[in-house]
């Protein structure tokens, strides 16, 4: 009896061991939780209707016409779709010019996974289908435009100014802590 005993308290000490080092670890509840980010097209903010002025408004018996004010909006460099790696994964991406000299990388119709440790990375490899393209992304040069926002919905992550364009040919959604694609697109001249 007393071996039973001490063999069942052995297996749940090892099954506790196990739980407290593989749950931190890969977060599977993570598969069943999702993360929604709207983020509005960098240079299109709706103009404010409010006003700090205390003059009551005046009303002229023929009003003026409004002239409409065009402000420029974002010109798109590069195009992309994702396909999906690890976790199915769709959704577009597109490299966009602001009219402030600025870049970013805009992801529309994000659908993937949540994750650990997610990143948004441009790297100079080939986008490949299937299980061939789910580890290729750090095998040459890479920049992490930082922390996935979330894993559903719009997004945008500001390039800075010394990342050449030239030198990157597709966008991963990347898992640090397990090194794998989640998804990848390729990019082409828009």
């Amino acid at each position: 009896m007393r071996r039973r005993a001490a063999g069942i308290t052995a297996a749940v000490a090892a099954v506790t061991v196990v739980a407290a080092v593989a749950l931190p670890l890969f977060q599977p509840w993570r598969l069943l939780t999702d993360r929604v980010v709207d983020e509005a097209l960098p240079g299109t903010a709706p103009i404010s209707t409010t006003s700090s002025s205390t003059t009551p408004p005046t009303v002229s018996a023929h009003p003026a016409k409004p002239t409409p004010v065009v402000k420029p909006r974002p010109k798109v460099l590069l195009i992309g779709k994702l396909i999906s790696h690890e976790h199915r994964t769709s959704g577009t991406v597109a490299v966009l010019a602001l009219p402030d000299g600025g870049r970013v990388l805009r992801i529309e119709n994000l659908d993937t996974s949540d994750g650990p440790d997610l990143k948004v990375w441009l790297s100079d490899a080939e986008v490949n289908p299937g299980r061939d393209g789910w580890h290729v992304f750090d095998d040459g040069a890479y920049r992490s435009l930082g922390s996935l926002k979330g894993n559903r919905g719009n997004q945008n992550y500001p390039i800075p100014a010394d990342v050449r364009l030239d030198a990157f040919r597709s966008v991963a959604i990347w898992c640090d802590r397990f090194n794998v694609s989640f998804g990848a697109a390729g990019l082409k001249s828009a």
